[in-house]
């Protein structure tokens, strides 16, 4: 620290710092037992004085620090003054080093008089290691002698105020005092620094007047300088102003002549009008203590109360009201010299009020629209002014106005004023509508017209005057041509313009024309296939045209414009275009063919014969799409003719693995472009028919070698019932009808039973011939028939079969079948075996379904062959030839087994 004597340095690591601090202390603790050198304050305890009043930062005493053993500086912050006796703010410790400081007054007042005059001190202080030391500095307050002081607002000057022509005598007592003399004991001496012959001071300080003072002698405002002296000879001084207050003893008087003034109407709020003038003696001819104002009532002025000046309030309008009958205003003016008690004084003023020319010549409007018929003639009044204007002013000239001449875009060689200036507007020129000047300014006119005053300023206001030529039927509304003939593809789409027709008559403005469909245009499905846009004539389709049902249409087309009305008819040719798809019949079909069919066999006789509304029968051209695995089938002809045949283009190949699947499904393409060139048939309209063909391949017979009896025949009846849940009261009915219809039958039959009993008693015998007979019986016992019964089957399609040619209906989704012929027509085949003749004798048994026929191994040379049962089901024949039905069959014998599947699938 500066002002120090720098001691042993110690390392400032901090891992030395507990050790340093601990021999510091230690050594303070050894220098305190051992007298050794500590901390204390020198100069201190001591006594010191002061003046009483010191400003701030006055020296009270100095003193130092002797620092301890270890050399640690005083903390900032001390020495302090930590307290003092009697408390006390008045001093505080400046540090002037690091061991020197000092003790000052800080800025409370210290007064000798009124206050403490001793204060005992205590200044502590404090090293960095906590060593400390306490001393006593006593101050002692000295006595400084101060000059008297006045009490009060003399001390910075006091006004005072005596009415004038009073008795001379008291006037006001002067007080002061003397710091010093607490007690008051001490007398001050007071007397008059600057001297006056109208005041005088006695030595206690009594101010008196000497004289009488007249205001309007000049006697108004007097300075005095007040002095005071202690008895040591101390002085001070203060300034008394003195003022003479007028008394008011007469009466106001005008001193402005004029009583009669002309003002012009149409001054702003707050024109000053007038000025009326007065004074009062008692103020020495000065006007602004005078207090003016208006007593009789009005609204057009006011007063200013101080200066006398006049006004205007409002509006003052001549032409309006009383003033147009009556241009004089009077006021009573009163002018006083104080707001009550005073004296005061009233005088008349009179105002006329001027007429000027303030107001324009008016009119109701200014702008007039004014509609003209185009055969309008020469010389017809379309508007008379003077019915529409006027001026307000109440005095002529300035209520005269007159009219100019006639402008405005258009007008010079059609609108007139007759007689000059009158305002009365007559037509001179032709209004003709259809007229090319007047369509080229559109037959609207504007015509501008002036009134202006008679007198200055003269003033005007435009009138704008709209004239507007109404138009006149004249002539009739006619189409542009006396029939339409439009033509349209077929092909094309709804929305497809056809054309346009368009009326329209010679008058102008051309009205809008509304069109519309009175007749024709009707089809099969729309009521018409033609719409007309309303307000442009455009005719469009609804939906497509068909040639080959309507080929022309005729239109009766209507057009109105509101006031007339014209038809017109329009012939609508639809031009032939190719948009129809080939139709062939079968659409579907299914056939069967056995897998060793020979190459070019007509399949099964089958052939597709179509037709084509807008092509020829030798236009169309057959492929095959997808399906035809191996190209088996193709169809002759391929083209150039309306009928064509399905035959077997390649043999089938199962065996070498060449053909896979036995079921084909044809999609056959019939296109109608056969006659056309390659070229055209880029651009010409193609169309393109389909049928689908279901052909199954029905593999060879797989023989079975059987070495028990002829097998049996088992019927399996399978009832499936088709049940609709929307249907739930085909049940209901027929179950209720079924009750109804059994109770019927039994009471018949009882009914029938008892007449029967009464008329005809019989015998009952036992029948000697039995119903069936052995052989049959034995028969029956040999036969197992499988029946499946389809309930609610339909037959969607019919083939023939390929080993019978007969012909067959079979449903599509159940596989039902049944002859389309009485089943006795049918003959009976054989097929010879591929195992030779050792095989023996074999029957064929129609498979259920469309699916591939299966063969069995019969024994004997019995005739039985394959049939099929109407219902769908299969039934065999037995040994005799007979069908085993449920008729010639054996309940008892009867069992389900399921068919055992070809060996080919």
């Amino acid at each position: 620290m500066s002002g120090m004597d720098s001691g042993p340095k110690v390392d400032s690591d901090p891992g030395c710092e507990p050790s340093l601090q601990g021999a510091v202390t230690l050594l303070a603790f050894l220098g305190t037992l051992t007298g050794g050198d500590a901390l204390n304050l020198i100069h201190l305890p001591a006594t010191s004085n002061v003046a009483e009043n010191s400003p701030p930062a006055t020296l009270v005493h100095k003193f130092s620090v002797n620092l301890s053993v270890s050399l640690s500086p005083v903390i900032p912050g001390f020495p302090l003054i930590i307290n003092s006796s009697p408390f006390t703010e008045a001093f505080r410790v400046n540090r002037l080093s690091g061991t020197d400081f000092e003790v000052v007054t800080a800025g409370e007042e210290l007064d000798f008089e009124t206050g403490p005059q001793i204060f005992d001190l205590q200044i502590y202080v404090k090293d960095e290691v906590g060593v400390t030391d306490l001393q006593v500095l006593t101050v002692q307050v000295t006595d400084v002698n101060e000059p008297p002081q006045f009490q009060g607002n003399l001390a910075g000057g006091l006004e005072l105020y005596i009415t004038e022509r009073e008795n001379p005598g008291f006037i006001y007592q002067v007080e002061a005092f003397d710091p010093e003399d607490t007690r008051r004991n001490i007398a001050l001496s007071y007397f008059l620094i600057s001297p006056s012959k109208n005041f005088g001071m006695s030595a206690n300080g009594t101010l008196f007047s000497t004289t009488e003072l007249d205001f309007e002698a000049g006697d108004k405002s007097f300075q005095l300088v007040v002095g005071v002296q202690d008895s040591r000879g101390l002085k001070a001084s203060t300034v008394l102003q003195v003022t003479v207050v007028n008394i008011n003893d007469e009466i106001p008087r005008f001193t402005s002549a004029r009583k009669v003034y002309s003002i012009p109407e149409e001054l702003g709020p707050g024109t000053i009008v007038a000025n009326v003038t007065a004074e009062d003696p008692d103020d020495g001819g000065l006007p602004g203590r005078l207090l003016y104002s208006i007593t009789t009532a009005s609204n057009y002025f006011v007063m200013n109360q101080l200066t006398g000046t006049i006004q205007v309030a409002q509006r003052i309008d001549r032409d309006a009201g009383e003033l147009r009958l009556n241009p004089t205003i009077s006021l009573e003016v009163l002018v006083k010299d104080r707001p009550s008690g005073g004296q005061e004084n009233r005088i008349q003023i009179t105002f006329i009020v001027e007429d000027i020319n303030d107001n324009p010549a008016m009119c109701k409007k200014l702008t007039f629209s004014i509609m003209v018929t185009e055969s309008a003639a020469n010389g017809t009044l379309l508007l008379d002014l003077n019915k529409f204007c006027f001026d307000n002013d109440s005095e002529a000239p300035n209520n005269e106005f007159n009219f100019t001449t006639p402008s405005g875009m258009g007008s010079s060689h059609r609108f007139s004023q007759d007689p000059a200036g009158s305002g009365k507007i007559v037509l001179i020129g032709d209004l003709d509508y259809e007229n090319p000047s007047n369509l080229a300014d559109g037959n609207k006119y504007t015509v501008i017209i002036q009134v202006q005053d008679a007198a200055p300023p003269y003033y005007k206001n435009n009138i704008y005057i709209s004239i507007l030529t109404s138009p006149e039927n004249e002539f009739p509304l006619l189409f542009a041509s006396p029939s339409y003939v439009f033509n349209v593809s077929e092909r094309r789409p709804a929305r497809t313009r056809v054309g346009q027709v368009r009326a329209a008559d010679k008058d102008f403005p051309q009205s809008s024309v509304v069109y519309s469909i009175s007749t024709g245009g009707a089809s099969l499905q729309y009521p018409n296939i033609f719409w007309i846009n309303p307000k442009t004539g455009e005719l469009q389709l609804v939906t497509k045209a068909d040639y080959e049902t309507t080929p022309i249409y005729v239109l009766r087309i209507q057009a109105t414009n509101g006031e007339d009305w014209s038809s017109v008819t329009v012939t609508v040719n639809i031009l032939g275009e190719n948009d129809e798809k080939p139709v062939c019949t079968p659409n579907s079909y299914f056939l069967a063919i056995p897998v060793d069919l020979k190459v070019g066999t007509n399949i099964q006789n089958f052939k597709l014969t179509c037709t084509d509304l807008d092509s020829s029968p030798r236009s169309f051209r057959y492929s095959i799409g997808p399906g035809n695995i191996n190209n088996h089938f193709i169809f002759s002809p391929n083209a150039g003719s309306n009928i064509t045949r399905l035959l077997l283009a390649s043999r089938f190949d199962y065996a070498g693995g060449l053909d896979k699947i036995w079921d084909y499904k044809l999609l056959v393409y019939i296109t109608d472009d056969n006659l056309l060139s390659g070229r055209m048939k880029s651009k010409a309209f193609v169309e393109t028919g389909t049928v689908t063909l279901s052909i199954k391949v029905i593999p060879y017979p797989t023989t079975i070698v059987t070495t028990a009896p002829v097998p049996r025949i088992t019927y399996q009846i399978l009832r499936e019932n088709v049940y609709s849940s929307s249907a739930w009261y085909v049940p209901f009915v027929i179950t209720v009808g079924a009750i109804l219809l059994l109770g019927l039958l039994v009471s018949l039959t009882i009914l029938l039973a008892k007449a029967n009993h009464r008329c005809c008693p019989g015998k009952t015998g036992k029948d000697k011939k039995p119903l069936t007979s052995k052989a049959d019986m034995k028969d029956m016992k040999r036969e197992a028939a499988v029946e499946t019964i389809q309930m609610n089957t339909v037959f969607d399609g019919e083939v023939v079969d390929p080993v019978t040619g007969e012909i067959y209906e079979f449903n599509s989704k159940t596989g039902a079948r049944k002859w389309k012929d009485p089943l006795t027509q049918m003959p009976k085949l054989t097929e010879p075996s591929p195992q030779g003749p050792a095989a023996g004798p074999q029957r064929i048994v129609a498979g259920e379904g469309p699916g591939p026929l299966r063969r069995t191994h019969k024994e004997g040379n019995g005739s039985s062959g394959p049939v099929l049962a109407e219902d769908g089901g299969r039934v065999s024949r037995s040994e005799g030839g007979k069908l085993g039905t449920s008729k010639n069959r054996n309940p008892a014998l009867t069992s389900r087994m399921s068919s055992k599947p070809h060996a080919g699938k």
